[in-house]
């Protein structure tokens, strides 16, 4: 008879199994995916703001409300924190592991919290989103971040403005007393069809659809307002949305089980 062991169920010299060291590599390819994630938003941020010229001396005043200066700083958070859980758990450095434990435990109290928050007040951050929109309606020749944005909303969820397409009429190049050719118009994104004989973008077709009546305007431009097409939007992806907040929370909760476990193993070890 043939006694087979499996020695390669526990390291002899640390007393570490297999299951062990397969959660610490799972933590370090985890940490290196998020790190990469990290430093493309990073790159994105840079390249956003050096395309705009936002560090010109005319310019660098306004930076701070700069979206990109957002995507800049949630690329280079998630890039330190990423490598430091990597490097911690390759090294296993008990500094950095404690250092990205506490965090990522910080990150997920965070999140409950203002998921409480936004669901308590839900009525109060509709009511801030139709005044941001509103804003980015009137600085929309102004300000290209919030040009693209409106752009993006309005041509994805086939919509016109915030309440409804005159909702246009505050900004001052479509008012009705502007004196340019955009007057008593909407932008090309709130047209049912934008492109002259299907190809060419018509950025004019919106010209003067303030001032036809509802039922001829249906057929140029979409009536309905972004915020009821968003909130339409959200109901209809609902399941969607839960399971990739779900497997978002979930993966967080994990990498935090795991390295909690690889922080006992190695305070076991080094004791």
């Amino acid at each position: 008879v043939i006694n087979v062991k499996l020695h390669t169920q526990i390291d002899p010299r640390y007393g570490y199994s297999f299951m062990d060291y397969f959660l610490k590599y799972f933590l370090i390819i985890c940490n290196l995916l998020f790190t990469v994630l990290g430093l493309l938003l990073l790159a994105l941020g840079v390249w956003g703001l050096i395309s705009k010229e936002s560090f010109a001396q005319e310019k660098i005043s306004s930076i701070g409300t700069d979206p990109m200066l957002v995507v800049l700083s949630v690329g280079f958070l998630l890039t330190v924190l990423c490598l430091s859980g990597c490097v911690g758990a390759l090294r296993e450095n008990r500094c950095l592991l404690k250092l990205f434990s506490a965090t990522v435990l910080v990150l997920i109290t965070a999140q409950v919290i203002i998921a409480i928050v936004a669901h308590t007040l839900q009525d109060q951050i509709e009511s801030n989103l139709r005044s941001g929109m509103l804003v980015a309606i009137a600085r929309y020749q102004d300000d290209l971040d919030l040009r693209f944005i409106t752009d993006e909303i309005q041509s994805n969820l086939q919509c016109c403005g915030a309440d409804n397409y005159r909702d246009w009429e505050i900004n001052i190049y479509y008012n009705c007393s502007a004196p340019g050719v955009l007057a008593c118009g909407v932008p090309a994104t709130c047209c049912v069809d934008p492109l002259e004989n299907g190809t060419v973008w018509n950025s004019q077709c919106g010209v003067g659809a303030q001032l036809l009546d509802e039922f001829t305007a249906q057929s140029v431009i979409f009536l309905g307002g972004c915020l009821g097409e968003i909130s339409r939007w959200i109901k209809q992806h609902e399941g969607l949305i839960g399971i990739i907040v779900t497997v978002v929370f979930g993966v967080q909760i994990l990498i935090l089980f795991i390295t909690i476990r690889l922080l006992e193993r190695i305070n076991r070890h080094k004791v």
